[in-house]
């Protein structure tokens, strides 16, 4: 009975100390959450402050709270309301990511699943692509833009994407692939169906994930992107929101700082809206290498 009694303390005390140990890691993971989003919880609380109480304290919660910020910062100071910006962005996310999803999964197909020639060498020059700056090609490419008279319209920002131009998707993809079995692809095969075939109906299903991560970097990078949109377009009314939020923003005089950041916690939504919808394909796709067999 004694030893019963010692051994139930005993367990009594472990499962004590488990629990204030799991409870001193979740307060600890919360405590540095907390520190990690204080940045953009104070963005929020701060769109709905007036200019001069943004610079009173670093407190988030505003002392009387106004959406003014949203309502003038909405309107801009171009004949344009930030709908059209937003549209814009639309307009240059959605072929792009419809652009780079098909064009990278045909090249990645090409590079996993056949043999032709010289193909180490234009993969290898794939990955020496990958290690470059994006600063290095900006002028070769402006140049070539220029003269094909591509300036000022979203043609230079839509068709590299379209040609498979983004290297790192593509090798992302071929990695994948490499990690898929070929049962299934050669089964196709045997029944008939040509290489297009196989990828459009038995290869694709499989790669979802990637291509679902494939689609929500693009998305984030476009949606993120200030120095294309800036180099390429030179009319206001074909601004995606990245520069429309700098057009709200005059150096020669004081401006309204609630209005940018109202209008800075309208474009990061979208990117946040997507990545928590996909997350768990985001996920998925960036922590497995296809599916083993």
């Amino acid at each position: 009975m004694t030893d019963l009694t010692f051994n139930d303390r005993q367990a009594m005390r472990r499962a004590r100390l488990s629990l204030i140990s799991t409870a001193i890691r979740y307060i600890l993971l919360c405590v540095v959450g907390f520190v990690m989003l204080y940045p953009l919880i104070w963005l929020v609380g701060a769109s709905f402050k007036t200019n001069s109480e943004i610079f009173a304290g670093a407190g988030f919660l505003p002392e009387n709270p106004t959406a003014d910020g949203y309502i003038k910062g909405w309107q801009t100071s171009t004949p344009y309301t930030f709908g059209r910006f937003f549209w814009n962005s639309f307009l240059i996310i959605l072929p792009k990511v419809i652009g780079t999803a098909i064009s990278c999964t045909l090249a990645a197909y090409a590079f996993a699943r056949f043999d032709f020639p010289l193909k180490k060498i234009l993969f290898g020059s794939v990955i020496a692509i990958l290690l470059l700056p994006n600063v290095v090609t900006r002028i070769p490419q402006y140049i070539l833009f220029r003269d094909l008279g591509w300036l000022d319209s979203f043609l230079p920002l839509w068709v590299p994407s379209a040609l498979a131009g983004d290297a790192f998707f593509v090798f992302m993809l071929v990695q994948f692939l490499r990690s898929l079995p070929t049962d299934m692809e050669e089964a196709a095969r045997v029944d008939g169906a040509n290489s297009l075939q196989t990828l459009i109906y038995i290869v694709v299903p499989m790669l979802a994930p990637a291509l679902i991560s494939v689609c929500l970097f693009q998305f984030m990078w476009t949606m993120n992107d200030f120095l294309g949109p800036l180099i390429y377009l030179s009319s206001v009314d074909k601004y995606p929101v990245s520069l429309a939020l700098k057009l709200s923003i005059d150096t020669t005089e004081a401006f309204e700082w609630n209005r940018i950041l109202a209008m800075s916690v309208l474009t990061i939504a979208p990117a946040l809206i997507v990545f928590f919808a996909a997350q768990r394909y985001f996920i998925e796709g960036i922590s497995s290498g296809g599916i083993k067999g």
